[in-house]
């Protein structure tokens, strides 16, 4: 038996409430998928198995190589990608997910419809403003779902900035909030780091309006003040500088061709 993944546990806690299902549609999106082909991918090409059941048309794709090798049989070809390509791959297409089916515990259908609403949510892009920051303070009030989510997002974004803080903060106008602030993130990583901490509140359940993101340098004296005040969340760092994520198949904006 396979040891148990992240897909795994949140499917095990997804009937739990609302928040545990979509926890659930977070780990997919940000899991690593071996989808199931007919023949070797060519480019940026891929001709998966298409299975045709009373409930539509479904790919097949697993969270572990051992399990896609366990159903199948034999030797198989299959494209690895993350889950949020492939959701943005098959949007739109008709076509849902048989995910992990006869080899885990987290065997599940996952319907077109539902593929539909993960790309369209992993899709959405934090809105840009300006604002002064008048005074930090301590984080206050702020749910374990979304602290427990951050902490699980900031994992994936290994070396994209030294570190993170989040902070209780209040704006000149006197509005009032919370506020996430990178320090030294890697250059063009800024919209990636955003888009992770916008996802964090989506999937936890909690409104979008709850938390900001700033970016500071590790000389701006807000960094300072964000290390006294703020709760820290550790980035792992990477033996190599990391840069951006652009490698192949692993953009949503670019997601492979259905053949």
């Amino acid at each position: 038996m396979t040891p148990e993944t992240p897909i795994d546990r949140a499917h095990a806690e997804m009937e739990n409430s609302d928040t545990a299902r979509l926890r659930f549609f977070e780990r997919l999106g940000d899991a690593e998928l071996f989808l199931l082909l007919t023949e070797e991918a060519r480019d940026e090409n891929l001709s998966p198995e298409l299975f045709d059941l009373a409930d539509g048309r479904f790919v097949l794709a697993f969270d572990r190589e051992d399990r896609l090798a366990a159903f199948v049989g034999r030797p198989a070809p299959y494209a690895a990608l993350s889950g949020r390509v492939l959701a943005a791959m098959l949007a739109g297409q008709g076509v849902g997910l048989g995910l992990n089916l006869e080899v885990a515990p987290s065997a599940t259908m996952i319907p077109a419809e539902a593929l539909a609403w993960l790309a369209e949510t992993l899709g959405n892009r934090p809105d840009e403003v300006e604002a002064r920051i008048s005074e930090l303070t301590p984080p206050r009030g702020l749910p374990e779902a979304l602290l427990s989510a951050l902490d699980a997002k900031l994992v994936t974004a290994a070396g994209l900035a030294q570190g993170a803080y989040l902070a209780g903060v209040v704006y000149d106008d006197g509005a009032r909030g919370h506020l996430l602030g990178f320090v030294d993130t890697v250059a063009g990583a800024e919209p990636a780091l955003a888009k992770a901490a916008a996802e964090a509140l989506t999937f936890s359940g909690v409104e979008a309006g709850a938390m900001d993101v700033g970016f500071f340098a590790a000389t701006d004296p807000m960094a300072a003040a964000l290390a006294r005040m703020g709760l820290r969340f550790e980035l792992p760092q990477p033996a190599t500088p990391a840069s951006a994520p652009s490698a192949p198949g692993m953009d949503p904006d670019r997601p492979p061709r259905l053949k």
